[in-house]
């Protein structure tokens, strides 16, 4: 049997890779990936960058390769086979990767390297790999180091648990409505609702956890008891209100604890302060600090927001007391009547086809590429394949799935199939690749998916990071695209990219009615425009909270010592200082928090607000730029593209940002996009 995972030729087949291929590609490849390790931290090997990237860096290359595609099978087509075969092999491949981040002879090796002889791209991945050894334990002794990687063993066991627990508790839950139930609720919304139940072959229509059809029954459905049991269900997923086998609970507590030992064995006083070494932030104070200072000046926004929507649901509602599952409803209501116009009304423009010809639109004539459909083995029907070229060389190709469906994991994510290196083996230079994942609705009775301008913007985003990753021009694999960039500075493409989805001259080409073909009306536009904040200090606030309960979790929660449901009384502590508006008492938000739990994010949360900060000073160049029109200036896009996309990790990202706006970033523009800065008094 040839076994897919081991070809390494040009793209991974998916649509070969079979679950009993896994355990005999991991042996093959890890025993290949050891013995490159025996060979360069033999006595006689030299220290020498060249060298060792030729045999390591080529063998933990392929191995990462190969595991990447088995781990991304795993989110977006999970099956009980492909779940075991990688449950089975992950203890093999973490402790691995734990070895190698450790391994005292290979942190001598690259301590007698001497950095002068680099070039600066070796230099900053010198750097950052003496940084990684430090925190990945190679200082760590004796019993230590024992510890240390069992704590990451375990805490890979956990965290993919605690994936699959919320992913299944989501997929567990499906009410068949009655169509009487659903009035309110969005025609293509009921029509999908109905082609769901007869797949499955029951009467109704079927309703789901899934955004496609969650949100709008929250935003839209007039039946309070619909928008309840819709809610209860969403805020209790993976909890102890639900199935016992899905229940998160403990997972989260024993992950806390593990990460507290490992920064303790690291010489840290929590995980917070771990986490924050190879980040912008200089300490996890700084970034309470930051939260709290953002949380002070939204507040009288949030404010505002609230008692605009108490007033419009009591008035226009009769709703005296709303509930936490009133509130989307009272708030699409409210912009409706506010901006005469509703997102019902958008989405009917918002064709994805249509949409997909206008992203690629402006990046085309912003960053000065082309993007053709390309052709690849492919895991499911509806994903598409593409390929970047800048003067009819390739720069770089991705996978585009955008459609949610059942086994596939929820939100939108963009991860890399393999990056932008000059191969040390043979020289070739290998384009990067990557995944650009999403979950809209599917297109029903015959017509193109609709995407709501949310959907769009996140479209827009996971591009972004699409971007970081393709356009680099770097050849150090450690430091090109995403890699080696400061976690907290990593969403500064994704959300700069976001800015363009409210530019009027880049939405009329994306938009056709779905039954007419027209373009979005300027009219429409000008309504989408002046609600654009509408609620952006409740939105704040609400990240705030996020952010705030996740550094705290990690800096001063004792979870060794936790009483159970001492991670909800943090939270509610929390929401008491930053939210506005009240939560309901049964909601378990970190119980399905995955990015603090499954992701990268733990004590890193933050970095969405603190990379807008970022990206909003980034596009306020654009702005300041614009033609008379509005059309961005390509010699700006050009000076973005290269200081920032084209650098990826190959020096800070404060160097970045410097080289292209020519100081350091400032906060004004943030507040001023969010509608949070007042006008001066004259």
């Amino acid at each position: 049997m040839t076994n897919p995972l081991l070809d390494f030729t040009d793209l991974p087949l998916f649509d070969q890779i079979r679950p009993e291929h896994v355990a005999p590609a991991v042996d093959a490849l890890l025993a290949e990936a050891e013995n490159a390790l025996q060979t360069v931290t033999a006595p006689d090997f030299p220290a020498d960058w060249k060298a060792i990237s030729r045999v390591l860096d080529v063998a933990s290359e392929r191995f990462s390769r190969a595991w990447g595609a088995v781990g991304h099978l795993n989110a977006v087509a999970d099956t009980p086979e492909l779940r075991a075969a990688y449950n089975e092999a992950m203890p093999r491949v973490t402790a691995f990767w734990t070895r190698l981040g450790s391994d005292e002879r290979l942190y001598a090796k690259y301590k007698a390297i001497d950095p002068a002889k680099l070039d600066p791209e070796q230099r900053q991945a010198h750097r950052n790999a003496m940084r990684n050894f430090v925190l990945g334990g190679a200082e760590l002794q004796g019993e230590a180091k024992a510890r240390y990687a069992e704590i990451q063993e375990r805490q890979a066991e956990l965290s993919q648990k605690f994936s699959e627990n919320a992913l299944d508790a989501t997929d567990a839950f499906a009410y068949y409505a009655a169509l009487s139930e659903l009035d309110g609720v969005p025609e293509d919304v009921v029509s999908a609702a109905r082609s769901a139940a007869e797949a499955d072959g029951k009467p109704g229509y079927k309703l789901t956890l899934k955004m496609p059809s969650y949100l709008p029954v929250m935003q839209f459905a007039k039946s309070s008891a619909l928008r309840e049991k819709l809610y209860r269900a969403y805020a209790t997923r993976a909890s102890e209100f639900g199935d016992a086998k899905f229940d998160n609970t403990e997972l989260m507590r024993e992950i806390l604890a593990l990460r507290q030992e490992e920064a303790k064995l690291l010489g840290y006083p929590n995980f917070g302060e771990l986490s924050i070494v190879p980040k912008m932030a200089d300490s996890a104070q700084q970034v309470i600090q930051f939260l709290r200072d953002l949380a002070t000046k939204a507040r009288p926004f949030a404010e505002r927001d609230l008692a605009d929507l108490r007033a419009f649901a009591s008035e226009q509602l009769g709703m005296i007391d709303p509930q936490p599952w009133d509130w989307s409803y009272v708030g699409e209501k409210l912009k409706e009547a506010r901006y005469a116009f509703s997102e019902q009304e958008v989405k009917q423009y918002f064709t994805a086809p249509k949409v997909m010809a206008g992203l690629f639109k402006i990046v085309e004539t912003l960053f000065e590429v082309s993007i053709r459909r390309d052709s690849a083995p492919v895991w499911h029907p509806a994903v598409e394949f593409y390929r970047i070229e800048r003067e009819g060389r390739k720069v770089g190709q991705f996978y585009l799935d955008p459609s949610a469906r059942p086994a596939k994991r929820g939100g939108a994510w963009m991860d890399d199939v393999r990056a932008r290196w000059l191969r040390p083996d043979d020289g070739s230079l290998q384009t990067p690749i990557a995944h650009l994942v999403c979950n809209f609705a599917e297109g029903v009775d015959g017509k193109p998916p609709l995407l709501t301008h949310d959907d769009v913007t996140t479209l827009f985003h996971e591009f972004g990071h699409g971007l970081h990753h393709m356009l680099t021009q770097v050849n150090e694999r450690d430091v090109s695209g995403i890699s080696g960039v400061e976690w907290d500075a990593v969403e500064l493409p994704s959300q700069f990219m976001e800015n363009f989805c409210w530019e009027w001259d880049v939405l009329e080409h994306m938009t056709a009615h779905v039954d007419t073909g027209e373009p979005l009306p300027r009219s429409l536009f000008d309504k989408m425009t002046a609600a654009k904040n509408f609620q952006s200090g409740l939105q704040t606030l609400r990240q705030i909270e996020f952010s705030l309960f996740d550094m705290l979790l990690h800096t001063r929660f004792d979870a060794s010592n936790a009483a159970p449901g001492a991670v909800m009384d943090l939270l509610q502590e929390v929401r008491a200082e930053v939210a506005v508006m009240p939560s309901a008492p049964f909601s378990r938000t970190p119980n399905t928090f995955s990015h603090i739990f499954s992701g990268g994010y733990a004590a890193g949360y933050y970095s969405y607000k603190w990379a807008e900060v970022l990206s909003a000073d980034a596009y306020a160049a654009f702005e300041e730029t614009a033609a008379s029109d509005g059309t961005p200036s390509i010699e700006t896009g050009r000076r973005y593209r290269q200081a920032i996309l084209e650098a990826g990790g190959s020096r800070t990202a404060m160097e970045s940002f410097k080289a292209f706006r020519g100081r350091e970033p400032q906060l004004d523009a943030l507040l001023r996009h969010q509608g949070m800065s007042e006008p001066q008094a004259a």
